[in-house]
């Protein structure tokens, strides 16, 4: 291998360490949801650091194999799209870290039926598996794989829009609830926000495999 090409592999490597930290806040935040467990935050928490250590290392690696190797083509697509997955991976942790943040406030579990009649926890689900394969994509080289993200993330999207109207009527019928209500949708809205960020990462994917620019095409997913 060239010293480009390790430089590279190193990069994806750290890249993927990060993504998988990001992952697991993501499904540890969904656990506090239904547990209110502090640990479980406080590990968030560490996780999050250790996530913003990865993300200023990978931005100064790749500014350094722009300045001493001057990538070209696919190499130089490459480095690009880390840079702005790098700074979507970081996004998404944060995101996690404050749904955290509600369990902790709120210090109860939050009501299992006000999350089924929300669908949040089938919507956060969906959202760390698409979470996961995105990175596959990402690790396989997969254009095919990171194009399937952009339908995935319409269930997402459908729950979002659905919110309000489904809260709105618990907290008419029960006003009790309505702290735990506002927690709730500012959950969904970030649950809804990591698949954003998830479709940002396919569209960069996509970049580097195929030279293609799909921000804002509106056929993404039916390329």
């Amino acid at each position: 291998m060239t010293h480009l090409e390790t430089e590279l592999q190193q990069v994806k490597n750290d890249v993927l360490i990060m993504w998988e930290l990001v992952i697991s806040q993501l499904r540890k935040s969904m656990k506090t949801l239904v547990t209110s467990d502090l640990e479980l935050v406080k590990e968030i928490s560490l996780s999050e650091k250790i996530v913003n250590t990865y993300e200023l290392k990978i931005d100064r690696d790749c500014e350094n194999i722009f300045a001493l190797y001057n990538p070209v083509a696919v190499d130089l697509r490459f480095v690009l799209a880390v840079l702005k997955i790098n700074s979507n991976l970081e996004r998404i942790g944060d995101f996690a870290s404050g749904i955290a943040k509600f369990a902790r406030i709120s210090n109860v579990p939050f009501e299992v039926d006000l999350l089924m009649k929300t669908r949040t926890i089938e919507m956060f689900e969906e959202a760390c598996d698409i979470a996961e394969d995105v990175m596959q994509a990402f690790k396989n080289e997969d254009s095919v794989m990171a194009n399937r993200i952009f339908v995935r993330d319409e269930m997402l999207d459908e729950i979002n829009k659905g919110a309000v109207d489904v809260l709105s009527d618990i907290i008419r019928k029960n006003p009790e609830k309505t702290e735990q209500c506002l927690f709730i949708l500012s959950c969904i809205r970030k649950i809804e926000r990591v698949g954003d960020q998830s479709k940002n990462i396919a569209e960069e994917i996509i970049f580097y495999l195929e030279a293609k620019v799909l921000k804002h095409n509106k056929n993404k997913g039916k390329l």
